[in-house]
């Protein structure tokens, strides 16, 4: 069943873009899990490169503003210790041939992990940030995600979840991880 928002691409407001975003995680989730072969690994290239830079995103923009939130500090705090799990084991899967027999048992407990985080952020975080401002700064707000996310890596790199080392080791590996998957491409295509 299809989850994600028809106006995805278009909303303006930060937590309707975060929301969608889930939603397409949620697809292709359900998309890995039940094709094969080509479209399988298709599909788990398209699900790593949106968790990578949605993560990234959530964790240069979003997180530093929840922080301000009361309370923020442990919303954040939790949220990061799932982020840091779910990027090892992306990170392992990553490394992981889709049709190796181990592949669908581990990407489903990655499931289940990244869809109980998406769920304690839409809960403890989105609602109150759409709770504390106003559509203009909510507006402003999906804006920086979306430049954080033209500039995210693509891939998951474990230990890099705040905005600070973000800014500091992003760049570096977004260009790493863009080079690495025009090559994979190009040899796909042979």
């Amino acid at each position: 069943m299809q989850t994600t928002p028809a106006n995805a691409e278009t909303t303006e407001d930060v937590v309707d873009l975060l929301r969608a975003q889930h939603g397409r995680i949620r697809d292709l989730f359900d998309e890995v899990m039940k094709s094969e072969g080509a479209a399988r690994e298709d599909a788990f290239r398209q699900l790593v490169k949106l968790l990578a830079i949605h993560e990234t995103a959530e964790e240069e923009i979003v997180h530093p503003v929840a922080r301000r939130l009361p309370g923020g500090d442990g919303i954040v705090d939790d949220r990061l210790a799932e982020e840091r799990e779910a990027k090892e084991l992306l990170a392992e899967l990553d490394g992981m041939d889709t049709g190796d027999p181990r592949f669908l048992k581990s990407l489903d407990k990655l499931r289940v992990d990244v869809l109980t985080h998406a769920r304690a952020e839409e809960r403890y975080e989105f609602d109150r940030l759409k709770d504390e401002f106003s559509p203009a700064q909510l507006k402003g707000f999906a804006a920086a995600v979306r430049a954080a996310e033209a500039t995210a890596p693509t891939h998951p790199h474990p230990g890099v979840e705040s905005a600070t080392k973000n800014m500091l080791a992003g760049p570096l590996a977004a260009v790493s991880d863009r080079v690495r998957d025009m090559i994979r491409d190009a040899r796909d295509k042979k």
